[in-house]
């Protein structure tokens, strides 16, 4: 049975969220603090977190970026908070997707099936090169750790995901649109940004200098390109 974390403050959005997952068969643990929520989120085995913004003690921000910087489980944020700029600063944080309340349940389920549904065949997928060694950047994709210079860096599973792809096709141009679905899936909710979100965060983890990128290089006007 799959396990799902519920940080969320206001009690009856909580307990909605939890009925609609038991009903599919979902087992859940509630938490309606931030600081009690990453406790649970890093000492717990969770299959996905179901993460609101706007908590007490800690924001879901920080306890976005927390869980991340340790674990790959993933994270779908549930927020009242709209503008694209929050939804950015989410994905900037390590988050799998965005929600804004009010929201439909039954959405928010078939999200989260979706999420571990596609989570399950990344990890399951038979690699076309266990590794891909570009100059100074190694990528091991069985066990999926990444090396620059020897030095092992730590990638979110789309972060992962959206390298190892544009490693795979070298010198060849995708479009962010295309990016997006062959990385997200063709079924996913999110934009473009998303794409753009997960480039930058890659660059400040393998690029020498992000300003100057070396591996992944934005072709202007129709994406993105992974020199050799």
């Amino acid at each position: 049975m799959k396990r799902i974390l519920i940080i969320e403050d206001e009690t009856s959005i909580a307990e909605l969220q939890r009925d609609y997952f038991e009903l599919n068969g979902f087992r859940v643990d509630l938490c309606h603090d931030g600081e009690e929520g990453l406790e649970l989120a890093l000492k717990g085995s969770y299959d996905l977190i179901v993460l609101d913004l706007m908590l007490p003690g800690k924001d879901g921000f920080d306890v976005c970026r927390q869980i991340r910087a340790v674990k790959e489980v993933p994270i779908l944020i549930v927020s009242a908070k709209k503008e694209e700029v929050d939804k950015i600063r989410g994905f900037g944080t390590g988050a799998d997707d965005y929600i804004t309340k009010p929201f439909s349940p039954s959405e928010l389920v078939a999200r989260v099936k979706a999420h571990l549904a596609r989570y399950e065949r990344l990890l399951g997928k038979t690699p076309e090169r266990d590794e891909l060694s570009i100059r100074n950047l190694t990528i091991y994709t069985g066990s999926r750790r990444v090396f620059v210079s020897g030095e092992e860096v730590t990638l979110t599973a789309k972060e992962f995901e959206l390298l190892t792809f544009l490693a795979q096709h070298p010198d060849r141009v995708f479009g962010k649109e295309e990016l997006f679905e062959r990385i997200w899936g063709p079924d996913s909710w999110g934009d473009n940004s998303t794409v753009t979100v997960h480039v930058r965060r890659i660059r400040e983890k393998i690029e020498a200098d992000p300003s100057r990128p070396q591996f992944i290089e934005t072709v202007w006007g129709a994406g993105y390109r992974f020199s050799v």
